[in-house]
């Protein structure tokens, strides 16, 4: 009788994992694409005010993100600390989805009708929190090792795609008419069932670890949190998390407006073309650079795809017209969406390392609160591009009256429309390639900082080298002898 793999060798530990990331990928894409389109076609609402919610819920974030995180890293659970908030999170998560959709118009008035979306969004907001802080912080709990989390990594991955192409096809099959409230809520009812048995099937199918937890305050939460930003590897990364996914928002964010107003193609399902093809390649990207990953670095993915992604990008910009052939569109936007899974490959297998460094750092190990500041870095990227769309859209003329009626935008604004969509992208897109080639972390340097922790805790006599010292000082950002001090996650200075 053969014997059984250890629960971190076997597929369905790694599936199981996986399933929680069709919120994550999904609920984003949903957002991103349609609630912009929802407050300014749907109800009137005016793109500038309309962009500026995301942006509020984001700014809410920045209390309830690490308040979130250090409440997980000292939650005592029979489930686990994580799981146990992953499992409250899967419910909650899904009623305040549904809050944002539910059609309110305020008897006419706009700011009526402006506060309590606002609401709704703190909501969400919250829900999201709920889930996906410990999610992010559930992985180095689960699994040491640095190629085994790359692995894990792309599974997560390949369910973010699936959940994306859902999020981006479903909708579009069931909004007909852009302009129609009620199918955006029957949308909302779809996929909050699908996000919540997604994240319940992650809870019963991980495991984590029973840890001593301490007691904490408000003030102690926030400094911790403040204090994850000292790791250069952290900083970099927040960068290539902002700017790469940023890039995947103002596409997504953006897409109605230009297959709508720009190409006047959105009937005859074009639209659904249009992401279908994006997604599917995104989907495929993820499986074709999950082993190239594990054969070289976390950072391949994104140093190859993204440049390429860049490319396609900017030749959208010669079939930005009415008219204009949507074949070659959807050629492009297929290179465009293998590109976008080299950028989410590199975020969320690096994301699972973080922890590691800051261990070193700090001698603390907190996953969670690493975890909580990488998720508000992601909403913040969210929540800034759905403002900058809204600004950029009411400086090119977006007229909500018109969007309302159905009618047809100015020459002038589809051009600008177009310039937008192409130039945001390329712009973001460059500065997060830039941000992950100076990125210092690859199997070496990483196993390099597993050692010298297991020297710190006693369970490693071996002599470190001069190389060892100087890769230790390049992650960090930290000089040698500062290393290992409970000083550094505690104190701002």
């Amino acid at each position: 009788m053969s014997e059984q793999k250890p629960r971190e060798e076997r597929l369905w530990s790694r599936i199981s994992y996986g399933f929680a990331d069709i919120y994550g990928g999904g609920a984003f894409v949903v957002i991103s694409t349609f609630f912009t389109v929802f407050l300014t076609k749907a109800l009137g609402m005016p793109p500038a005010l309309a962009g500026t919610i995301p942006l509020i819920g984001k700014a809410w974030d920045a209390v309830n993100d690490p308040l979130m995180g250090a409440i997980t890293d000292k939650t005592k659970s029979r489930f686990g600390a994580k799981r146990f908030w992953i499992l409250v999170g899967s419910i909650v998560s899904a009623i305040t989805f549904i809050a944002l959709w539910i059609p309110f118009r305020a008897g006419g008035s706009v700011m009526g009708m402006y506060a309590f979306y606002v609401i709704m969004y703190l909501l969400f907001s919250s829900g999201s929190t709920l889930v996906m802080v410990p999610y992010n912080g559930l992985l180095p709990d689960m699994v040491d090792d640095y190629t085994t989390r790359a692995r894990f990594s792309s599974v997560r991955m390949i369910f973010s795609s699936f959940g994306a192409i859902i999020a981006g096809l479903i909708p579009t099959l069931l909004i007909k008419d852009n302009t129609n409230a009620a199918q955006y809520l029957t949308v909302a009812l779809i996929f909050a069932v699908i996000f919540s048995a997604s994240v319940l099937l992650t809870f019963f199918g991980t495991w984590e670890p029973q840890k001593e937890v301490e007691k904490f305050s408000m003030k102690e939460a926030f400094i911790e949190s403040i204090t994850v930003f000292k790791s250069r590897s952290f900083r970099l990364f927040t960068l290539i998390f902002i700017f790469g996914q940023g890039a995947a928002d103002f596409l997504t964010g953006l897409a109605v407006y230009y297959i709508d107003d720009v190409l006047n193609a959105y009937g005859g399902g074009n639209f659904t073309k249009l992401m279908g093809v994006l997604l599917v390649a995104q989907f495929l990207g993820m499986i074709l650079f999950g082993p190239i990953m594990a054969r070289t670095s976390k950072k391949f993915p994104i140093l190859i795809g993204t440049p390429v992604r860049i490319v396609a990008t900017l030749a959208m910009l010669a079939f930005s017209h009415e008219g204009a052939n949507f074949m070659i569109i959807l050629g492009l936007a297929f290179i465009v969406g293998l590109g976008m899974a080299g950028t989410s490959t590199t975020i969320f297998s690096i994301l699972a390392d973080l922890a590691d460094i800051d261990e070193l750092i700090t001698s603390v190990s907190r996953p969670s609160t690493c975890s909580s500041m990488a998720t508000f870095a992601r909403q913040l990227a969210n929540g800034l591009t759905s403002a900058v769309i809204g600004f950029l859209l009411a400086m090119v003329g977006y007229s909500e009256v018109i969007a309302a009626a159905g009618g047809r935008q100015a020459a002038s604004t589809q051009h600008g429309i177009s310039l937008i969509f192409v130039f945001t992208q390329v712009i973001f897109m460059a500065i997060a390639v830039f941000a992950t080639w100076k990125f210092p972390v690859t199997k070496k340097e990483f196993d390099i900082v597993r050692k010298e922790i297991a020297r710190r805790k006693g369970e490693d006599n071996s002599p470190r080298s001069n190389e060892e010292i100087a890769v230790c000082e390049k992650v960090t950002g930290f000089s040698f002898d500062r290393l290992w001090n409970k000083d550094n996650a505690y104190k701002i200075r």
